[in-house]
């Protein structure tokens, strides 16, 4: 599945793929340049809404996933132009819930050349249980192999740790250079 040139965006592509799902409350919806005063205002103002109806605990992993998601976004998210229109560190957010779980549903721009081994890793992430990805953690922070843009996958590692969920992922193409990288993480009530 790809995108088309009539597309109207990929918080539609995103609202398409999901909007058959159980979870219809959507607490938050963004797309755009994700800077750091855009993650300081998206977080606190999904903490502000959930601070009085929701556990303390879940508040928490919820918060923590957006802030790590969110700055995956703004390390990670290639800069992507559109009908003559360049989107530098375009990406996207939505919060769902329902009485079970929170999901929390991120997506940029990726090469394809990183296609492959952001597969594999998540992958790799998913077959592990607590103890080993604790082990894994503890390596790559004592010293795991940086990306060409810095990063040591220790975000996705510590959402894995963090909400004990299978982390969801797909990538669908935009053209010969980038994808677009769809990432869902689920927090248990």
């Amino acid at each position: 599945m790809g995108f088309s040139d009539n597309s109207k965006g990929f918080i539609n592509y995103i609202y398409d793929r999901y909007k058959d799902l159980k979870i219809k409350d959507i607490s938050l919806v963004f797309e755009g340049q994700v800077t750091h005063q855009v993650m300081k205002a998206l977080t606190g103002l999904v903490e502000e809404q959930l601070d009085e109806v929701e556990e303390y605990m879940v508040l928490r992993r919820v918060y923590h996933v957006m802030v790590e998601s969110l700055q995956n976004i703004n390390r990670h998210a290639e800069s992507y132009e559109y009908r003559g229109h360049p989107y530098p560190g375009m990406g996207l957010i939505l919060v769902a819930k329902n009485s079970e779980r929170f999901q929390v549903t991120t997506g940029n721009i990726v090469d394809n050349g990183y296609v492959e081994d952001i597969s594999m890793f998540l992958g790799k992430l998913n077959n592990m249980d607590s103890d080993r990805l604790d082990d894994l953690y503890k390596q790559q922070l004592r010293d795991g192999v940086l990306s060409p843009k810095g990063g040591a996958g220790l975000g996705f590692i510590d959402i894995k740790r963090k909400t004990g969920n299978p982390l969801d992922y797909s990538f669908v193409k935009i053209d010969e250079e980038t994808s677009f990288f769809i990432f869902t993480s689920t927090i248990s009530r």
